[in-house]
């Protein structure tokens, strides 16, 4: 796998995949898309207020990597159960929306580069595009991440990158590992 970040002439950050990464950058974007579910498009005659202010779940997902991705926003406590559910009926919508426009946005910049000499495509991103970007490299990384059942056990994750070829998780786990060298060489350019 070849593509990292590399700085843009112009500002934001271009992105050269091998054919084969394109894809599957694609794939997993999609898959994910299709685990946070259609958006809710307010219809023409809509008040757009009654949109902004429409209220969400109020229960936490039951897909662990939904969970992930939209956690309780309280802790442990007598009433937290409470405050988190009160807190995600008013955003979890939004928050929707956003992993959604991130992932989107992802793909759209797939499915429009440029390409090379060699059939590669040529990615440049803008800074608002880089936002997405990070904002779906993470998202990818948090999905993957869950799926795998990483925990912060050091000995356990250690176990988990020398999975044997012939493990069901390895390919989850080398995708893990690509995305993560993805948005930390995405993270430097625009830190840069």
């Amino acid at each position: 796998m070849a593509g990292l970040f590399k700085p843009a002439r112009h500002g934001g950050a271009s992105l050269t995949l091998d054919p084969v990464e394109a894809s599957i950058l694609r794939s997993l974007t999609v898959q994910m898309l299709e685990l946070l579910g259609p958006g809710d498009e307010p219809a023409e005659d809509d008040d757009p207020l009654a949109h902004l202010f429409a209220e969400g779940p109020s229960k936490p997902p039951e897909d662990p990597a939904l969970a992930r991705l939209f956690p309780d926003a309280y802790g442990e406590g007598e009433d937290a159960e409470e405050y988190s559910a009160e807190f995600r009926r008013f955003t979890e919508n939004d928050l929707r929306t956003r992993k959604r426009d991130d992932a989107l946005a992802l793909i759209r910049s797939i499915d429009s580069a440029d390409v090379d000499r060699k059939a590669r495509p040529v990615l440049r991103l803008g800074a608002e595009d880089c936002k997405h970007w990070l904002g779906a490299l993470n998202d990818l990384r948090l999905t993957l991440g869950t799926r795998l059942e990483l925990t912060e056990d050091p000995e356990e994750a250690e176990s988990l990158y020398r999975l044997p070829d012939d493990d069901p998780r390895k390919p989850l786990m080398m995708a893990y590992l690509w995305l993560g060298g993805l948005q930390e060489t995405l993270l430097e350019v625009l830190t840069r």
